[in-house]
Formats: C-alpha cells, structure tokens, sequence
C-alpha cells in the first residue's frame, strides 16, 4: 500500500507535467501556424510592390537592405625570375582594397498581374580608405597578365596566328606577367597587344579591367516572381536578358537558371532545403545548404553554405559533368572553368586559397592557405522572414596557364590565383545613399560614380 500511494502523486506529477507541455507545443504550434500563414498572406497584399523592389529591399524587412562591401585582395608575385625559369610561383596577399557597393534596381515594371516583376539592378561603388590597406591608384601589384593568355588562349591551334601574336609580343614588349596598379588591374587600363588585336578585330574591347563596365551599369534584365502565386517562389528569377536556359554548358541541368539572384529569399525556410542561387559572374546556378544555427545581433538565423558537392569533380558529383566541354576542361574538385561566358579566356573560378580544391593545388603556388573562417561563403538568414542578417560571399580569379609556344615552354602548367572578392554585409551596417557630399568629401570615401548614361562604358 505504501508504494502504491507513493506511485499515485507520483503519475499525477509526471501527467500534469506532460499536459503543460503539450499545450505548450500546440499553442506554440498554433501562434507559429498563425504567424506562417499571415507571412504568406503579406506577399499577395503588399500595397506597393513596385517601390519595394524599386529600392532592391527585401518585401518582408524593415527599411532598406544592408548595403555591402568589396573586400579585394591581390596575389602579388614575389619571385617572377624564378617562375619565367620554371619554378615554384611564390605570392603574398595583399589587401583588402574595400568598396562599398551602392545598388538600386531601375526599369522596373510589374508583368502578369502583378505575379512577375521586370528590373535591372544598378550597381556603384565607393571606396573606403578607412577599411583598405593602401592607395590602389599608386600600390603596384605583379600578377599573370590576363589579356596576354586571353589572346594566346583564343589563337591556340592555330599555328599563323600563333605566330602573328609572338611577333606582336615581342613588339609590344608585352610579356606573360605584368606590373599595375590595383586601380588599374579592377576598374581598367588600355592593353597594348588588345589595341593591336582590335585594330584587326573591332570587336575586341582594348580596355581590359576586373571590375571594368561592371560600374554603374547592370548584369542585364531579370524577370522575377514577387510570391503573390506561391510564397516559396518569391525572389526566384524566371528569366535572365529574355532567357529561362542558359546556354554555356552542355547539358540542360548545368544550364538552368535556379533560384534568386541572392539577395532574396523566400520567407519560412527549413533546415533541410536547398536554396539555390543564380549567378551571372559565375556563369551558372550554385545551391547552398543548412550547416547550422547562429545568432547576428540577436537576431536567429540559418547559416547555408555551399557544400563540396557544388563544384566537385564529375567523378565525384556526376551532375557536375555538364560543366566539362571536353576532357581538359575538367580540372577537377574545387575549380570551374568558365571561359564559355567569358568570350573564351582561360578564366578559372574557386573559393579562395583553393579552399574546397584539389589539394595539388593549393601545393602549386606558396602562399596559398585556405582556412574556413577566412575562405568559406555562407549567408545567413533569418527563417522566418528569408531575410539576409549577415553575409560573405567569396570567390576567386585564377588564370589557367597552359603551354602551347616557346614563349612558355618553361613554365609550369598550374592555375594561377589573381585575386578574390569577399562580398559582405551585416544587417547592423548603416545604410546611406551616395550623395554630394560623399562624392566631394574623401573623408566619406573616394567616389567611383554611376557613369553617365552617354558613357560608353556605360
């Protein structure tokens, strides 16, 4: 008897705390139901979607978008005889060379009822002495000299045409690297062996930069759902300059346009979602996953980062054969080559230090130390909203050298880092748009401007 009337107050404890916590978990159930469904419903009614994405924020926050900033950093050669000699190419960082990046979208116009918007986004940038280790009108960086492997790639093959680019090199004096300064490497400088070229070839730009035309100017019309049909569509890009395929690479999944353009999201994400991502730099669709929960300035978020999978070898990730134009385009885990989008330059994209890559080579060139906190991209994202609270988007230019003439029968064949970009923003970041007195005052950064719509460049 005595047990038994112990187990009696015992089960009633263990019963009333097991009916707090179900009514716990189905009001919190209901209010979460509740809330969800009121988000869903925001999207069919906001009352002036066009404003809303005519200042690219995000439908769903508060205000304008955080703006970002351009974090570049250089890989300065610092044994270039060697290297012409056949060694071991040697390189130290320099950076970052900071920019913030002002964007707006213009042109903008609703299309289907309202289910579709029409835009361009407009992107200027500021530099930011405060946030930047030098002057990038006087810092001299040495690095692989772009235009020059651009034109040999394109000859390649071609044995009279190979010979008229030796004769112009040797002319021009325009040898395999090259010496300039930071502001001419990103926003441009005009090539003696590309004027040459172009007087043969209208077509082919004699300015060479980076980040040349990318200022002031847009990557193109983007249609985009605004989620009034389905709130999981929100932000998804449903056309890129008219098209719904991509045509660079050689299968239709590696040529499809997937998710946002990455500066929106759709509200209520789950961990076990992909969210992909359109991205014209790269000339292709990159997915980002779950990896886990953090906190930005007390605000919950989801952190997704690209997995391994997004650039690994096709031996590896099969769906990435597409991706491979022929056998020596496949360069393997870590490395895209995207010379189809970029007029054929043997431009080469990764994650910067080759961080996910193949380890040979990151053994190829001293210097290189990937490290995850420094090298890895992620966003992260509010779940109930879809908003981005904190980002660092990070990428890489490498330059393929391969041989094909004389002139480089000594070096060795490697991808060669140029630079990269780490692209960030936190929601705590102040917004303020550029006006009079940040173009004037160097104090507030050195204005870099939208160019005038009779620009060329433009």
């Amino acid at each position: 008897m005595t047990r038994r009337s112990c187990l009696v107050p015992a089960v009633g404890i263990v019963s009333g705390l097991l009916l707090a916590v179900g009514i716990g978990l189905v009001v919190s159930q209901v209010f979460r139901t509740l809330m969800h469904n009121r988000l869903k419903k925001s999207l069919a009614f906001i009352k002036d979607q066009r404003s809303c994405w005519s200042r690219a924020a995000v439908c769903l926050s508060t205000g304008n978008p955080a703006p970002s900033v351009y974090m570049e950093f250089f890989f300065n050669v610092t044994n270039l005889d060697q290297v012409l000699a056949g060694g071991k190419p040697e390189v130290t960082q320099v950076g970052p060379y900071t920019y913030r990046e002002y964007r707006y979208k213009e042109n903008v116009s609703m299309v289907q009822n309202g289910t579709r918007v029409s835009a361009h986004t407009i992107k200027s940038f500021v530099f930011l002495p405060e946030r930047s280790v030098g002057d990038p009108s006087g810092d001299n960086i040495t690095t692989v000299n772009i235009p020059v492997w651009a034109v040999m790639n394109k000859v390649s093959g071609n044995l009279f045409k190979s010979s008229m680019v030796s004769l112009w090199m040797n002319s021009l004096k325009s040898g395999l690297f090259t010496t300039r300064t930071v502001n001419e490497l990103l926003w441009g400088y005009q090539d003696p062996l590309l004027t040459k070229v172009s007087a043969t070839n209208p077509d082919v730009e004699k300015v060479f930069g980076l980040m040349y035309k990318k200022n002031g100017s847009s990557n193109g019309e983007f249609v985009y759902h605004t989620g009034q049909q389905d709130y999981l569509d929100y932000g998804r890009v449903e056309t890129w300059k008219g098209q719904r395929q991509l045509t660079f690479w050689k299968s239709n999944q590696s040529n499809s346009i997937n998710g946002s353009d990455g500066s929106a999201f759709h509200p209520l994400l789950t961990k076990d979602e992909r969210i992909y991502i359109f991205t014209p730099d790269l000339c292709r669709s990159i997915y980002m996953e779950f990896e886990k929960d953090v906190t930005v300035k007390g605000i919950p978020a989801y952190r997704f980062t690209p997995p391994r999978s997004v650039f690994a070898s096709k031996e590896e990730n099969p769906a990435n054969e597409g991706f491979c134009l022929s056998p020596k385009e496949c360069l393997g885990t870590g490395l895209l080559k995207v010379s189809p989008c970029r007029k054929g330059a043997p431009v080469v994209a990764s994650f910067p230090h080759f961080h996910l890559a193949d380890e040979k080579y990151v053994n190829a060139i001293k210097g290189m130390s990937p490290q995850l906190e420094h090298h890895q991209t992620f966003l992260d994202l509010n779940p109930t909203t879809g908003v981005i609270v904190r980002a660092n988007k990070r990428a890489q230019v490498n330059i393929l050298l391969r041989q094909g003439s004389w002139e480089i029968s000594l070096l060795n064949e490697t991808v060669f880092p140029v630079m990269f970009l780490n692209e960030a923003s936190t929601e705590e970041d102040t917004y303020s748009p550029v006006n009079d007195k940040e173009k004037e005052d160097p104090q507030n950064g050195t204005y870099i401007g939208l160019a005038d719509k009779n620009d060329p460049q433009a």
